[in-house]
């Protein structure tokens, strides 16, 4: 019998279609047989049950289905003779084993065995989103759900690579095409069903991995600095009386303007902690003190930590969760007093700061509360990012931080709304699975887990392009999440304002320019007018040749220019904060143009690239407003403007493997390197980030 039940070897590519009664596999398998020319193998079960249902009158018992297995491992072995490239089988013995466990609650140990050991290159699980058929022989219209779930739960236990089809015939038709030919493909590239459906869960192209795959191998080439821009070559120097000036337009248009906030907030803070962490790691509060560990780490900053201690808005908070565990602890020395303070502040059970994100910590202690950084966000989001007494705040988030970003806005949004007449819509984004990339190893081979599973990675902060190129606004305030402060509020807002009336003026002017070459009112004498805006207001390098062009070829050329996303950028003087900074940079074409360029993107063995680096004055604080609509009010696909050469590969560790990981451009390199770029120099004290604890006893961190 066991003979009768083996699958002939071959190279046919093969499909099983699997699910429920009723549930679209026949239907399928057909017409997937008819597109790609080949042949199908039907149900066995339905010719041998209806056989017997005309000569005894009797339907389907336990005896019946190992002859209806070993017939339908014949028909399948038979169609294999005729097939073309793929054969499509309309059942498989698992689904007989499935339907024997669910009828009978028995499957005959033959049967079973069988079932397990048949294989198919992929499974199509047929859901249950279309109506149930009566066909004679079919006999549980009800309890769907529970039996698809059980179909589904039999392909996880017996590790068979599937796919769900969902949808109405053609739907599913449409579906099953596009995987079929991706499968082809990615076995093409070497990897496995289990990895095709592992790619295609996480919906990445198979050519977006390709193209990194080949990064890889090929590495990424550094950018070309030309020069770093300064004051008055690159950057614009404004007085704060300008800045109230621009401010003053912003006023005048903010009727008409729909403003976001849009803030990176996903990250947990272990960097944070991480010296922290070290601390308790390596500590011997048994044998030593912590000045000689601080002696023998050089650890100064935990000496600063210690130092401050009551100056931090949780001390109150942590002191006294340890005054209610430890009885006894007044009469602790110092050291056990400063270890067990570090100890519960990191405690999975108590506080765990390093492992929450940055958005939910307390920062700032005000005399009535302490604040989170979501607050002090909130509030900006009023002061300057609101139309007609409505502003709008994104954030994009972890999801398993999800329910802390609700507890805190529950506690602090009505308070804030309240206080400033306003009313904040508030939404959240994940990082898109979809832009994670594949890992490989030190052989650019991909990087597999313990499991044989294929390693991949999120790609970075560039990957947040996806999600800011979904919201609808016409101008998008860019911040990060730690960059908040607790003093001068009227600062930022003056500044941040500033920056986003000199993108309005500047879009004003270009949707004029454009607006005329739409109604072909672009005469020759305007070009110099244009000529003169383009590169004095928008620093971008007009071709040589531009006045030899044609003037139909002119206006091509201008609008191509033009009609592209613009950001206004405030840059601070650079004080040594690591990071990128801005740039006149050339591309691959030779084209000069303003980029935010991280120190990782630059070749440091060349010495020409270094010294420009070290020439250079400013920082980027990340301190963006953005326009990401046309002239027609229609958004830009801003995924079209990225340079996608301007990735970085990084070195990291899984599980004590060293892999190799490939990370998009960044949100504000690479990603928006193809955006008409303004940078304009603005207060340091309009950037105040936390990237370690103790950034929050500098002063623009502490009550004033």
């Amino acid at each position: 019998m066991e003979e009768n039940l083996k699958q002939q070897h071959t190279s046919i590519v093969k499909f099983a279609l699997f699910g429920p009664e009723s549930s679209g596999k026949t239907t399928l398998a057909s017409q997937l047989a008819d597109y790609f020319d080949t042949v199908w193998a039907p149900e066995y079960a339905r010719e041998y049950l209806e056989n017997k249902l005309d000569k005894t009158e009797q339907i389907c018992e336990p005896e019946d289905l190992l002859p209806i297995a070993v017939g339908q491992t014949k028909a399948e072995n038979d169609a294999l003779l005729t097939a073309n490239k793929y054969l499509f089988c309309d059942t498989s013995l698992l689904v007989t084993k499935v339907f024997s466990e669910i009828v009978y609650n028995f499957c005959d140990p033959v049967l079973n065995k069988a079932a397990r050991k048949h294989k198919y290159d992929l499974f199509f699980l047929t859901d249950i989103d279309v109506p149930w058929q009566q066909d004679g022989l079919r006999d549980q219209p009800n309890d769907r759900e529970k039996t698809f779930a059980i179909f589904k739960n039999a392909l996880i236990e017996n590790n068979k690579p599937f796919i769900t089809l969902s949808g109405d015939a053609d739907s599913r038709f449409e579906q099953a095409k596009i995987i079929i030919q991706n499968l082809e493909k990615a076995k093409q590239m070497g990897f496995t069903s289990y990895d095709f459906v592992q790619i295609y869960e996480k919906g990445i192209p198979l050519d977006t991995i390709n193209k990194h795959l080949n990064i890889f191998k090929f590495g990424i080439s550094k950018a070309i600095l030309v020069r770093p821009a300064i004051k008055n070559d690159g950057i614009i120097k404004l007085s704060k009386e300008d800045f109230q000036s621009f401010s003053n337009i912003l006023d005048q248009k903010i009727k008409t303007i729909k403003f976001e906030k849009f803030v990176p907030a996903s990250g947990a803070a272990s960097r944070m902690f991480k010296f922290l962490s070290e601390f308790i790691n390596d500590f011997d509060i048994e044998n030593e003190t912590i000045n000689a560990y601080v002696n023998r780490k050089n650890a100064s900053s935990l000496t600063v930590f210690l130092t401050g201690l009551e100056k931090f808005p949780f001390f109150e908070s942590i002191d006294e969760k340890l005054k209610e565990l430890y009885p006894d602890f007044q009469s602790w020395e110092s050291d056990k007093k400063k270890y067990h303070f570090i100890k519960l502040l990191l405690e999975s059970e108590h506080f765990d700061f390093a492992n929450k994100p940055k958005a939910v910590l307390p920062f700032h202690k005000y005399t009535t509360h302490i604040a989170t950084p979501i607050e002090e966000h909130l509030i900006e989001s009023v002061l300057y990012a609101k139309t007609n007494n409505v502003s709008n705040l994104h954030f994009t988030i972890s999801e398993k931080h999800q329910s802390q970003f609700n507890a805190v806005i529950e506690q602090v949004k009505h308070k804030v709304e309240s206080k400033f007449n306003s009313k904040i819509n508030i939404n959240f984004t994940v990082q898109k699975s979809a832009t994670d990339t594949i890992a490989v190893d030190f052989n650019n081979e991909p990087f597999r887990d313990e499991n044989g599973h294929l390693v991949f990675r999120p790609a970075g902060h560039g990957a947040l392009i996806d999600n800011l190129n979904d919201l609808d606004a016409d101008i998008v305030f860019v911040k990060n999440i730690d960059n908040v402060i607790q003093n001068h509020l009227e600062t930022i807002t003056l500044y941040k304002k500033g920056l986003a009336g000199i993108l309005v003026e500047l879009q004003e002017q270009v949707f004029n320019f454009l607006n005329k070459i739409e109604n072909g009112e672009i005469h020759e004498e305007d070009f110099e007018i244009i000529f003169s805006f383009i590169q004095n207001r928008l620093f971008i390098s007009i071709s040589e040749d531009f006045l030899k062009y044609t003037h139909e070829n002119k206006i091509v050329y201008i609008k191509n220019i033009l009609n592209r996303p613009i950001r206004v950028c405030g840059m601070v003087k650079n004080e040594g904060e690591a990071g990128g900074g801005p740039f006149w940079v050339q591309d691959q074409k030779g084209n000069v143009s303003l980029q935010i360029i991280e120190t990782s993107q630059i070749d440091l063995q060349n010495l020409n690239q270094k010294w420009i680096l070290e020439s250079s004055t400013h920082f980027n604080p990340v301190d963006l407003v953005c326009g990401i609509k046309d002239y027609k009010g229609n958004k830009f696909n801003l995924l079209e403007y990225i340079d996608s050469s301007a990735g970085f590969i990084v070195e990291k560790n899984k599980n004590g493997r060293d892999l190799k990981a490939y990370e998009l451009p960044g949100l504000w390199n690479g990603a928006m390197a193809k955006w008409m770029t303004v940078f304009v120099e603005v207060p340091i004290e309009t950037f105040n980030p936390v990237k370690t604890v103790n950034d929050l006893l500098k002063t623009a961190h502490q009550p004033q």
